[in-house]
């Protein structure tokens, strides 16, 4: 694959070999000369889980300080009273069979299916289609729920839901470009909170092996998987050496 100028403008300021603090990361990332449109930043975590076994498997939840910058969608699946709650806390599709119906014949302009209980007779088929595209409802990441309004709402407000994909590696944005770099740190620093804290108590050996900062149509930063603390901290304190 052949890379513009400014891919190539920016890679050449990376160090290859060297890793990067997570403050120093993301100022490089933006300064980086940009695209015509507000990429989104990437955080790429390669763990050291075996994913084969079960108790090595990651999965859960977030909710990112300052959000994601990026409009959700979400599906819902319910009837009556559930389906209207849906409606009024801002779904954008509610639906039950017709719904299911509707994906199965190629419908996918939504980010997060959200379902009540009593829908999953109408959903399992739906198993083959969403559960590769990351979208299938699951009660362990609280989109199975018959509280509709509120898990549409926390989706809309930009609750993440991330796992370990084949490779033990997570995806997960953490804003925009355009965010500020104190909105960024923060976000950055509260998601690998998270992903230290749902270690899996079977995990052996090292377990954040490698971390990725990029944005859309930018090149990867190697950030220090050391740094786990004091990130905001490290902010603030050469904020006061400038102003000092």
């Amino acid at each position: 694959m052949k890379h513009g100028k400014k891919y190539r403008q920016a890679r050449g300021q990376i160090d290859r070999e060297q890793t990067y603090s997570p403050v120093e990361a993301i100022r490089m990332l933006k300064g980086f000369d940009g695209v015509k449109f507000d990429e989104t930043v990437e955080v790429h975590f390669r763990l050291g889980l075996n994913v084969r076994h079960a108790d090595q498997q990651l999965r859960g939840t977030i909710m990112l300080p300052h959000g994601t910058g990026r409009e959700v969608r979400v599906a819902v699946f319910a009837e009556g009273e559930k389906a209207r709650e849906a409606e009024e806390a801002g779904a954008d599709v509610v639906g039950a069979a017709e719904l299911a119906t509707q994906i199965e014949g190629g419908f996918d302009d939504f980010d997060v299916a959200i379902a009540t209980p009593d829908q999953m007779s109408v959903v399992g088929r739906l198993g083959r289609i969403l559960g590769p595209r990351g979208k299938m409802p699951n009660p362990r990441t609280g989109t199975v729920t018959n509280e509709v309004g509120k898990a549409v709402r926390e989706a809309k407000a930009g609750k993440l839901e991330y796992r370990t994909d084949r490779g033990a590696n997570v995806h997960l944005p953490i804003g925009k470009k355009s965010f500020d770099e104190r909105l960024l740190i923060e976000n950055y620093a509260a998601l690998l909170e998270e992903i230290v804290r749902a270690k899996p108590s079977a995990a052996k050996g090292r377990y954040i092996r490698t971390i990725t900062l990029t944005s859309t149509m930018g090149p990867g930063i190697h950030v220090d998987p050391t740094r786990t603390r004091g990130i905001v901290e490290e902010l603030e304190e050469q904020a006061e050496a400038v102003t000092a």
